[in-house]
């Protein structure tokens, strides 16, 4: 395929629900098993957004054990979700910065998933 013919896939913005485990250095509380995360990532598909959000994570001294994702913007409406200005903003800036931004990060206890 030609330069011209190519059509470029647009970035968006998913939002992801990460669990991490414990790793020495991650900064948890001591009497925390791991911790929930909610993170909005670009990427032009989910799959993407996933892998950079896998890779920051470990690079942050996380240990990161499940992804599950919500989609986009407009498939989150789409699903009935309210979407407070705050998050709207969070992924504005996430698309921009073409990163991943942690919007909530919550320990987790024995007992507890995310």
């Amino acid at each position: 395929m030609s330069e011209k013919t190519k059509k470029k896939r647009e970035q968006q913005v998913y939002t992801l629900l990460v669990q991490v485990g414990r790793k020495d250095g991650d900064g948890l509380p001591p009497d925390a098993t791991g911790a929930a995360m909610l993170c909005y990532a670009s990427g032009v598909d989910e799959a993407e957004a996933v892998r950079e959000t896998v890779a920051i994570l470990k690079q942050a001294e996380l240990a990161p054990l499940d992804v599950t994702g919500y989609g986009t913007l407009s498939d989150r409406e789409e699903m009935g979700h309210e979407i407070p200005q705050e998050e709207r903003e969070l992924m504005t800036r996430a698309l921009i910065e073409n990163s991943v931004v942690v919007a909530q990060m919550d320990p987790l206890y024995d007992g507890e998933d995310a």
